[in-house]
């Protein structure tokens, strides 16, 4: 195969290892098979410590005056490998069908279908941009959301944004999100008066004041979905008081939970009404909101993804808002933003592993993608 092949360029960017956040080698290949292709591309260190800094990518290659301009987006980090692979997480290895590597469906192999879509794209046709983060996988903090800072200082505004995060999930292409959940999580706590179980009276235990705040939680309905959005769900995710001691009441009881919400809710709403039951059993809350749900509405977006499916797969592509959160959580304040990538199934396992076939086709279903958008 040719270097301009997806398989080619997945391999280069799986043998950069780019454990979050990605700095370093990764970028420099990036900027390497993007460059030949006529973009201009900026390369930038965002953020300080804890959450910094952050290497990012941000590529634009201009069409005519006026024309229509799309977007990928993406990211070059990833999760540890862990222990026991086959092969080396970093050192790609075809064995069979497939191609092995960390970060070859999470989401190298979709990066690398992005480049090899553009190479068949000329520059007349439109305006492309390539919005790539180094941290997606960590806090997020200094990643995309540092990109769209730099993409308003220089007037770039995508019509439309594809994110290729591995959406499918039983075969390439039977599933898009159109939309995600957003989250929060609460830190709970409630504090006492530490003193010998002995002599209650002397102290103030904190657990069942906990206890019941916990309990009043765990018993809230927030909602019961909407036409595209399963219920919002609040799960308890960690209980802790910390106390060595058998024989004395503690000085402070503290919890966690998650919130996974649909539209009907915001970060603000949830936090607020969580806080207020915090409070009303002697206790404090402190949310932080990682993201807000958003829904890109059934339309001429999904219709022209759904059309590229369809033709190059013969699979009928489910609409969905399932799962956890992405970096379209932030890119849709930008421009309308869909999600389609890779079959998830090895994504953050050991062996992760991508159908070298799946990445011919996919690079195809992009590139008309893209195409139509800038049509």
């Amino acid at each position: 195969m040719s270097d301009a092949s997806p398989l080619a360029l997945a391999q280069r960017l799986i043998a950069c290892p780019s454990v979050t956040p990605a700095t370093g080698g990764v970028f420099a290949e990036m900027e390497a098979m993007l460059a030949p292709l006529g973009f201009e591309v900026l390369r930038t260190v965002d953020g300080e410590a804890p959450d910094g800094p952050v290497e990012n990518l941000l590529a634009t290659r201009k069409g005519p005056e006026g024309s229509r301009h799309f977007a990928f987006a993406g990211h070059l980090d990833v999760v540890p490998p862990g222990e026991g692979w086959t092969s080396d997480a970093f050192e790609p290895e075809i064995r069979g069908d497939l191609l092995y590597g960390r970060g070859a469906v999470d989401m190298k192999g979709s990066i690398a279908c992005m480049v090899a879509a553009i190479a068949d794209i000329p520059a007349e046709a439109g305006t492309i941009t390539l919005i790539i983060t180094g941290d997606e996988e960590g806090p997020a903090r200094h990643g995309t959301l540092a990109l769209m800072d730099h993409m308003a200082e220089r007037g770039i505004v995508p019509d439309l944004c594809l994110v290729g995060e591995p959406t499918s999930v039983h075969r390439l292409g039977d599933m898009m999100k159109i939309g995600r959940r957003g989250s929060v999580n609460i830190f709970l706590g409630v504090d006492g008066v530490q003193g010998h179980v002995a002599y209650p009276h002397l102290a103030d235990n904190p657990a069942p004041k906990l206890v019941a705040m916990l309990a009043e939680l765990d018993a809230l309905v927030l909602d019961e979905g909407t036409d595209w959005f399963q219920p919002s769900n609040l799960e308890i995710t960690e209980i802790g008081i910390g106390n060595p001691a058998h024989n004395v009441i503690p000085a402070k009881a503290e919890a966690r939970i998650s919130i996974r919400f649909n539209d009907l809710h915001s970060g603000a709403s949830l936090s607020e009404k969580v806080t207020k039951i915090a409070e009303s059993h002697g206790g404090w809350a402190r949310p932080v909101i990682s993201g807000e749900p958003f829904l890109t509405a059934p339309g001429k977006f999904s219709d022209m993804l759904a059309d590229a499916i369809r033709t190059e797969t013969g699979v009928e592509p489910e609409l969905s808002t399932s799962g956890g959160t992405s970096d379209a959580r932030f890119l849709k304040n930008v421009c309308p933003v869909i999600e389609f990538g890779l079959n998830n199934a090895t994504m953050h396992k050991r062996d992760e592993a991508v159908a070298v076939a799946d990445l011919d086709v996919l690079t195809r279903i992009y590139a008309r993608v893209a195409k139509a958008a800038l049509a």
